[in-house]
């Protein structure tokens, strides 16, 4: 570990909380400087929880990007909103991500609300402020910090990386004195198989946004390394009905080439050598009630369904 002289180290948790698509994802990307979760217009893509490290001077930060918090109506949507308040709960520090451009709407009074039952201190990050009025983003700074007593408030753009450097050097310096607990260049807790998964997911969805309903999966089946230095990959995308698998497929194969090709050239950069990935797609109707696609995905599963 390279530190100057004899700087005390800090390293301590922060958890990125919000409505979906409020740009946690790419926030965390922008922070870490290399892709370690994935990011879709399609509500709810991250389902469990994404760890990016980052380093800021003699500070070790663990951003934890947690699922979308919305009104949960499926089992799926019950693991994920736990799976982000237990990160609030178990952080150093929680970050509230607000886009702009919807302000205080019913998902993030929702997130408010809760925000009180947290020990940690709460950070409000106003994001997309290159999307709106000055005089807006004033008066909805004021109006939330009415509503939540917020240790900082920071203005930012996740996308084009406006104010992520000062929010970065603050926060870095309210991390709790102590040890690194990562090595100084690993970037991410993920492992490659669960992070490939996930880049295939995310090029299921931007090709089939409208055409794919959101109970889709992508498993990572095998990971072999060849005496070339490539490695062979085989995953699984798992859908719920044959009507869906003809959609993945596509004409000739075309949708599920198209998917694949750009899923391999991201594995092929997280992985840091050629891949040669292989797609199958099966029907499995009754996966999203199924504990063992919850352990895949990192989520505790919900003994008990409510529906809404």
């Amino acid at each position: 570990m390279s530190l100057a002289g004899n700087e005390q180290t800090r390293c301590g948790f922060a958890a990125l909380v919000g409505a979906p698509n409020a740009g946690k994802s790419t926030l965390l990307n922008a922070l870490v400087g290399s892709k370690v979760s994935i990011v879709s217009r399609k509500a709810q893509t991250t389902r469990a929880l994404v760890r990016g490290i980052v380093l800021e001077g003699a500070s070790q930060m663990i951003f934890v990007d947690t699922p979308g918090i919305f009104a949960p109506r499926r089992r799926l949507d019950q693991a994920m909103v736990a799976s982000a308040w237990g990160g609030a709960g178990d952080a150093d520090v929680v970050v509230l991500l607000i886009d702009v451009r919807k302000g205080i709407d019913e998902g993030a009074e929702a997130i408010l609300s809760g925000l009180g039952k947290l020990k940690a201190p709460a950070i409000l990050v106003l994001n997309k402020i290159d999307m709106v009025e000055r005089s807006t983003l004033l008066e909805l700074t004021a109006d939330l910090n009415v509503r939540s007593a917020f240790r900082e408030t920071f203005m930012i753009s996740a996308l084009t990386g406006d104010g992520i450097p000062r929010f970065k050097k603050q926060l870095a310096a309210i991390m709790p004195e102590g040890p690194w607990l990562y090595p100084e260049d690993q970037v991410s807790d993920a492992p490659l198989r669960l992070l490939a998964a996930e880049i295939t997911r995310e090029k299921l969805f931007e090709r089939l946004h409208d055409e794919l309903p959101y109970q889709s999966t992508v498993e990572t089946d095998s990971w072999k390394e060849l005496p070339d230095g490539s490695a062979r990959i085989e995953q699984t995308i798992y859908v719920a009905r044959e009507g869906q698998k003809k959609i993945v497929i596509g004409g000739g194969g075309r949708t599920i080439k198209a998917i694949g090709q750009a899923a391999r050239a991201e594995i092929a950069e997280a992985a840091e050598h050629r891949v040669h990935l292989f797609l199958f797609v099966k029907v499995r109707p009754d996966w999203i009630d199924d504990p063992e696609r919850y352990r895949e995905m990192g989520l505790e599963f919900p003994r008990i369904c409510k529906s809404m």
